[in-house]
């Protein structure tokens, strides 16, 4: 049984991801799609939970007139069969009622309602720009999807469970009063009034303060998540002090936003029971009087005091889920600034898979800014710009800092769109096809080639998941990372392949990650390969050794390849100069050099092989 409704909610819906909506309303609708029905049912349940329990109250008072009435001698023939009834509702009714709503809130949307949620903004956050993922902590983003996902979960529930229950519960009690006798309903309508006036000034006051406390928790989860993650940093400049003060300015930041939460909660609790009080009193008191005037006979007091007394009780709990209610509102509001964001880069309309015959590589008349106003930085990184790769030719870009070299292979790759001009492969408009095929066709080794914080299997199969063992292995000894794997374990006593790696990669030696790097694009063979200070972290014997691999894997390739040192790609078929987004020269080593161009001079100033830093040009770029 349990089983059977834990199904009815699929968790990991195959739609493809869409951007939310940026309303509240349509926020929370639209990730409640497919558990709307199980949502609706809940509210049908509660509400007839709701009404069942007030026709009990309203039947208690009717059964005391009849005691009183008929005596011992006539009672159960009078009463027997309403007794009965009322039995099966008591004892079969309502316990079923109460478990299928227990098995719908707890087995199918309190885990699969979620779990929904996070899947499919996971997924579509995995889409977003890579713009995005540099403006925000990694922390901060992954906390706002799950304090999102159990908000919205929340604000659905509470609405289609909590709000329908009390207000079938009130209306019911209200109009069971009023049938004694108009009179008795009157503490109920002021007390219900009263009821509201505080709703309607403390929740929405909860609910602000909810929405600040989610901030301040997602920056204080992402600050700190920020020194973890680059502990390393930290304790190389000793700066742990550094680190707890910006930690306690956070926690500090979260912990006024808990305090003024709380003060809300004292004044709510406060106000409520003088209420509450107001209300008992005043409808036993008027109920008395009315049975002393005999207006109303003793069965309508019986039912007034008691209804009084269970509003009593449930009106905190009443007010808590509103309040509840309202933070996790706010805490929705809070989550859609972060996870309802449009896409920067787009697949276009009727895009289609790159189809990669040669490997030609085509910036036509490129133009590029960081700041799409002109006005706000008139310099562009890349500016009109055009060249062409033949296929399976090799080329290194070469430039100081802030040139523009790393900006044009990120365009390349379309995490940005260019400005104006285009971007060709084989013919193909890169903003034409699909971002996934494009990035499939390019293999890219990087300076800071970061790792998955799982097995070095994994890492390296990353390149082409369906893999082979022997192809893994294949694919490591091309890297020169044969070596050192078998010496690779972890705390869980895991071992080579199996080891896993640390977040990042910390656990390996810089020049231990780049070779799992250069593996793992080595395993995917894309026809494309960019080479970005591919082996600015290994020393020059390790450099030396896969030098060879790495020719190797050029082979029949259109090759990028990025070095400030100089020696390392000089042997490249064609090397192209930038300078301020512009190529300046371009030709072989040799050519460059007799020409006594910007690159000779570079060449000539280099100190341990490496170029000196533009700072303006750095600048510019950033």
């Amino acid at each position: 049984m349990f089983r059977w409704f834990e199904q009815r909610l699929d968790p990991y819906p195959t739609d493809p991801p869409q951007m939310p909506p940026r309303g509240l309303v349509r926020f929370v609708l639209h990730y409640s799609r497919g558990a709307m029905p199980w949502l609706v049912l809940l509210a049908i349940g509660s509400g007839l939970i709701a009404a069942l329990e007030v026709m009990l109250f309203g039947y208690l008072g009717a059964l005391v007139d009849r005691l009183t009435e008929t005596g011992p001698a006539g009672f159960w023939a009078a009463e027997g069969g309403r007794l009965i009834r009322m039995g099966v509702v008591l004892l079969l009714v309502l316990p079923v009622l109460n478990i299928l709503t227990t098995l719908v809130m707890h087995q199918t949307l309190l885990g699969n309602f979620p779990q929904r949620i996070r899947w499919q903004a996971h997924r579509y956050l995995l889409r977003q720009s890579m713009g995005y993922f540099q403006d925000e902590f990694a922390g901060r983003i992954a906390t706002k999807l799950m304090q999102t996902a159990l908000a919205v979960r929340e604000v659905a529930m509470k609405v289609m469970d909590v709000a329908v229950y009390v207000l079938v519960y009130f209306a019911g009690a209200l109009t069971l009063a009023a049938q004694q006798d108009w009179r008795l309903a009157l503490p109920f309508v002021l007390w219900g009034l009263g009821y509201a006036v505080l709703l309607a000034l403390i929740v929405p006051r909860l609910g602000r303060a909810s929405e600040a406390q989610a901030n301040a928790r997602a920056g204080m989860t992402g600050r700190i998540v920020d020194a973890y993650t680059n502990i390393a940093t930290v304790k190389l400049f000793s700066h742990s002090a550094r680190e707890e003060a910006t930690a306690r300015d956070s926690m500090h930041d979260f912990l006024g936003t808990v305090h003024r939460q709380m003060r809300l909660a004292a004044v709510q609790d406060i106000s409520l029971n003088l209420l509450n009080a107001a209300l008992v009193a005043s409808t036993t008191a008027l109920g008395l009087w009315l049975w002393t005037q005999g207006a109303v006979a003793i069965g309508a007091v019986a039912v007034a005091i008691p209804l009084a007394m269970r509003l009593n009780n449930m009106s905190h709990w009443i007010m808590w889920e509103f309040a509840a209610l309202f933070e996790n509102i706010g805490t929705v509001r809070d989550g859609i600034g972060s996870l309802a964001l449009p896409r920067m880069v787009t697949d276009a309309p009727g895009a289609r898979p790159l189809a990669v015959s040669a490997g030609a590589v085509r910036f036509e008349d490129v133009t590029f800014r960081y700041d799409a106003d002109p006005a706000e930085r008139p310099l562009a990184v890349l500016d009109r710009l055009t060249l062409d790769i033949a296929p399976g030719e090799r080329i290194g870009l070469v430039g100081r800092s802030g040139a523009g070299k790393s900006t044009l292979i990120n365009l390349l790759l379309r995490f940005h769109d260019v400005e104006s001009g285009r971007i060709l492969i084989d013919g193909q408009d890169v903003a034409q096809v699909t971002q996934d095929s494009l990035r499939a066709a390019i293999g890219v080794v990087t300076q800071d080639s970061s790792l998955l914080h799982r097995s070095v299997r994994e890492n390296i199969a990353y390149g082409r998941p369906e893999a082979t063992e022997a192809e893994i292995a294949a694919a490591a000894d091309s890297a020169e990372a044969a070596e050192f794997i078998p010496r690779l374990a972890d705390s869980a006593g895991r071992r080579g392949l199996d080891a896993h790696v640390g977040e990042r990669g910390v656990k390996l030696s810089g020049g231990q990650r780049q070779r799992i790097a250069i593996a793992r694009v080595a395993l995917k063979n894309a026809p494309i390969l960019v080479l970005d200070e591919a082996t600015s972290a290994l020393d020059s014997e390790v450099e030396a050794a896969i030098q060879t691999q790495l020719d190797r894997l050029m082979q029949g390739k259109t090759v990028i390849a990025i070095a400030h040192r100089l020696s390392t790609i000089a042997a490249m078929d064609r090397l192209v100069v930038m300078d301020a987004g512009r190529i300046v020269e371009q030709g072989t080593h040799a050519e460059l050099l007799a020409a006594g161009g910007l690159y000779a001079r570079l060449w000539s100033r280099q100190s341990g092989g490496f170029l000196p830093v533009d700072h303006d040009a750095a600048d510019a770029a950033e």
